[in-house]
Parts: C-alpha cells; structure tokens; sequence
C-alpha cells in the first residue's frame, strides 16, 4: 500500500511539473548604476512593467534578470530602464533574409532597416544571406522583420547553430532543386541539338535523319513554321526561307 502511495505521489508530482509552464528569462545590460540605491531603482522600475514575475539586478556585472511570467516586449523593458534614468546599451542583431537575388535587393533591404528608428548601422550580404544590424536599446525583433517584409523579402531573427543548419540545409535543398532542372533540360534538349547541329557536322547523321525520321519531320521538331518557312533554331531559314517552304512542300 505504501508503495503504491508513493507511485501515485511521485506520478503526481511528474504531471504537475509537466504541466507548470516554464517561465522565461530576460538579461539586459544596464549602464549608469553606482549604488544599492540605483539597483533598487532598476529593479522596481522593471518589476512595474505588466508580464514582469521578478527583476533581479547585479551591481558588479551591471546586468538586470528579468523573469517573465507571460511575453513582454523587450523594447518596454528598455524604456523602463530608460525611464529610471539609466541605459542600455545598443546591441548587435543578424537577420536572416530570404529573397534577395541581386545588389539592387540588398539596397531595398538596407534602406528599410535604416528607415527603422533605433537602427544606427545595417549590412546586408548576398552571399550568406545575413543582415548585421547595430541598434538601440528600444528596437524590436519584430519592427525589423516587418520593416524587411515591407520590402518585399522575407527575415527571421538567427539564434545560434540552430538556424545556420537551416540555413544550409535549405540551400543545399535549393541546390538539389536547380541541379535537377538542369538534367532534365538537357535530357529534353539533347535530341533537337542532334537533329539540328548533327545533321550539319555529320553527312552520316544527316543521312540517318532523311532515312529514318524524314526531312518534313525533322523540320517540324525543330519547330520550323509551315507557313513562313523560318525556324528559330535554323540559321538557314532565316537566311533563305523560300528554300525551307520548299523543303516542307
């Protein structure tokens, strides 16, 4: 009996930690700070701001410990902190960008970034597909990537390895994807360059062309027009499109 007590209590004490949710941990830089007495202040500034479970500030490492009890924007923690008469420091942000295909893409995507307020310096690589920003305190995540879609491109915060793999795994997907097209054109296109160009580098091949597939034939998969006698793989019916009428009829 008391063995099974302690199934069911142990079992009970899993579910419950299963279902409390996992509260969330913000760090920030805080600049400005001399004493207990502006520790205190920080604290109970940022403890004000809704969504806020509990604000812990450390003097030495002038960082401040926000715990999230629901999702608060982290711009209203800046400005709280801003509004103790303290500062945060600007921070470094790399955006992920997907759509860009030329220089004139990097320009768009640079000029919506800077016209974002808070933003002090914004880089775009082609290349990687990255864009390095120096912000302010009071930029939000979600003001660049609403600035980038405005754009016309598409942008994702980058968090760590996580999303480089992502990144090179839809590459090499979309790698994957350009190859195949590839084979698949000159699969198509190798029999109309072996009727077209054959015929003219190899009699045998022109021989083989009018005894088996016919000349009518061979004109009209090489997309020679009955009417007008021109074919634009067919430098010969450009040059003399009476001769091509006269091979059709």
């Amino acid at each position: 009996m008391e063995l099974t007590m302690n199934v069911h209590a142990t079992g009970s004490a899993e579910i419950a930690s299963n279902l409390t949710p996992k509260l969330a941990t913000v760090s920030l830089p805080v600049v400005g700070m001399t004493c207990a007495s502006c520790v205190g202040r920080v604290e109970k500034a940022l403890n004000r701001v809704e969504g806020v479970g509990k604000a812990t500030v450390n003097l030495a490492t002038e960082r401040a410990d926000v715990t999230l009890v629901q999702p608060v924007d982290q711009a209203s923690l800046v400005r709280a902190i801003e509004d103790a008469g303290y500062e945060v420091p600007g921070r470094a942000i790399t955006l992920a960008i997907d759509g860009m295909t030329c220089a004139s893409c990097v320009a768009r995507v640079e000029k919506a970034l800077l016209a974002v307020p808070g933003v002090t310096s914004a880089t775009v690589n082609l290349a990687t597909e990255r864009a390095s920003l120096s912000t302010s305190g009071t930029v939000a995540d979600r003001d660049l990537v609403a600035a980038v879609a405005s754009a016309g491109y598409e942008a994702r915060t980058v968090n760590g390895n996580e999303d480089d793999e992502a990144h090179a795994s839809r590459k090499q997907a979309e790698q994957a994807a350009l190859g195949r097209d590839v084979a698949i054109a000159a699969i198509l296109t190798l029999p109309v360059f072996v009727l077209e160009m054959g015929s003219h580098l190899i009699p045998a091949v022109h021989d083989l062309v009018m005894n088996t597939v016919g000349m009518r034939e061979s004109w009209y998969a090489r997309g020679c027009d009955r009417r007008s006698g021109r074919s634009a793989a067919c430098p010969a019916s450009r040059a003399a499109p009476a001769a091509c009428r006269a091979l059709l009829h």
